[in-house]
């Protein structure tokens, strides 16, 4: 796992060996057959413009240690933020205590799936510039130009802008003897266009398209995206957008981007095969999962064409690591493969209860202050090696809709029945696109949809799309989390026309 740059000297120099000897020292004479440290820093800073006028800069960090023991086969858990070794100690014995109290009320017994010991990890995540290295007004300058440059369209009224920036340190280390050093920085930047009909006080709305991504400030610079271009094309957009036709529901071939169809993959899929929500662990907070253990091999989640993957190994991708919260290495594996449900996420103890031998790495815990729980990999729609072009995809659909870009959506707890919505939405006819449609959403059971995947595009299609906000447990984490596909077609999806829908 090689590093592009080196952890920042000022984590280094934090007291992390005298931290984890006095902790773990602890933990052990009280008797726990596991226990581990985490010390991390987390720094976040979040950029909001209006209108190309500054309206929020602010700056945070969250810095803290937290133990946590399986004792008598029971979790324990206790944090803090003071960072010395009598501080390490005290919170291995409250943590030791939590699990004697917590005894009373666990009925499964933890076991850790076994995991090989790294004695000295380093991983650096891969982006070329730190965000917190470059001078705010530098930042915010970059910022109200991109903003100008928007505003200044004919019909734009109002734009929104953000950029919200995270630097996550974490250093990790365990009684098995793994110790892991890491500094991952991820960037989310987005403008928003916002059109108003002074006539009917009709508004309309369009966003830019460019994903979240596990890059540096080199991202608002063109790298990985041309947002200049991009900002010049929104105007125009979102004209026609305003002027478009509502569209007729029924039944269509669509064909979806990148740019929308990450956000399906996500509710569809990702959140599908967590182990802890199929298992029923994850209930309370939006959980369960339709896609139960005892379909494991035999679900035919979707089409022949359909595979997916689990992958904390992607480049630039915003769940992409060295090693999870409990000192397990990055890995890629099948979720689905031709088209059979054929993997899950596990962290180590799910990974005992679902009878598999190791954990695929998939715990994360959001602050120091929290426990790990098992959390999403980027799950991704793999391409088809020689897939078509985006074009050659809507070149084979006589009568459907394109969709471009996320927007609203909703989806049950079992995540099986959904609908979305999008930025954008295009007639196709006669394999060409005829103009944009207004007030669509599609809406499909997971297993239906997938199983009416046809085409699945090239890799030349393909897109890390994906989140900073994805949100789990209770009490809540957010962890960030990216999703690759191509753009792919689906036969006879059913179109709904919102307006109708809503009654109005």
């Amino acid at each position: 796992m090689a590093a592009s740059r080196d952890v920042d000297a000022s984590f280094l120099a934090l007291p992390l060996s005298a931290l984890t000897d006095a902790a773990l020292t602890r933990a052990v004479d009280l008797g726990c057959a596991h226990a581990d440290i985490r010390v991390e820093r987390i720094r976040t800073q979040s950029i909001s413009l209006r209108d190309a006028r500054l309206e929020v800069l602010a700056d945070g960090e969250d810095l803290g240690l937290a133990v946590r023991v399986v004792h008598e086969g029971t979790w324990g858990f206790a944090a803090g933020v003071v960072l010395t070794a009598a501080e390490a100690v005290r919170l291995a014995e409250e943590a030791v205590a939590v699990a004697q109290v917590s005894a009373a009320v666990n009925s499964d017994r933890v076991e850790l799936a076994p995991e090989p010991v790294y004695p000295d990890g380093v991983w650096v995540s891969d982006y070329d510039v730190d965000p917190f290295a470059v001078p705010d007004g530098e930042k915010t300058a970059l910022l109200t130009e991109l903003s100008e440059q928007l505003l200044a369209a004919d019909g734009v009224e109002h734009v929104q802008t953000g950029c919200q920036s995270v630097k996550e340190q974490k250093y990790y280390a365990d009684t098995a003897g793994t110790r892991t050093r890491q500094q991952r920085v991820r960037i989310h930047p987005d403008l928003t266009a916002l059109t108003v009909d002074r006539t009917t006080g009709a508004f309309e709305s369009m966003r830019t398209l460019a994903p979240p991504a596990g890059r540096g400030w080199e991202y608002l610079t063109g790298t990985g995206w041309d947002w200049r271009a991009e900002i010049a094309e929104i105007p125009e957009l979102l004209r026609e957008k305003t002027k478009a036709p509502s569209v007729q529901p029924g039944r269509y071939d669509l064909v979806v981007d990148p740019s929308n169809l990450w956000l399906t993959i996500h509710e569809s899929i990702g959140h599908a095969t967590e182990l802890d929500r199929a298992l029923g662990y994850e209930a309370a907070y939006a959980g369960t999962s339709f896609a139960t253990p005892d379909k494991l091999g035999t679900l035919q989640y979707g089409s022949p064409v359909m595979d997916v993957t689990g992958d904390r190994t992607a480049a630039h991708g915003l769940s992409t690591v060295g090693w999870d919260d409990e000192g397990v290495a990055a890995q890629r594996w099948d979720i689905v493969r031709d088209g059979v449900l054929v993997g899950y996420q596990v962290d180590r103890n799910t990974a005992r209860l679902g009878g598999m031998a190791r954990s695929n790495g998939c715990a994360f815990a959001d602050s120091p202050q929290h426990t790990p729980v098992q959390r999403m990999a980027n799950v991704s729609l793999q391409p088809a090696p020689d897939g078509p072009s985006t074009a050659e995809v809507i070149a084979g659909v006589e009568h459907g809709v394109y969709v471009v870009g996320d927007k609203s959506w909703s989806i049950d707890m079992q995540r099986y029945n959904f609908q979305f919505t999008g930025q954008r939405f295009y007639r196709i006819e006669g394999g060409r696109l005829a103009g944009q449609l207004r007030d669509v959403a599609y809406q499909a059971t997971t297993t239906d949809f997938w199983g009416s995947m046809r085409v699945v595009g090239g890799p030349q299609t393909y897109v890390l799309g994906g989140a900073f906000n994805c949100g789990k447990a209770q009490p809540g984490q957010v962890a960030p989390v990216s999703h690759g596909c191509p753009v792919a077609l689906f036969e006879g999806v059913a179109i709904l026309n919102t307006v109708q829908e809503a009654g109005r």
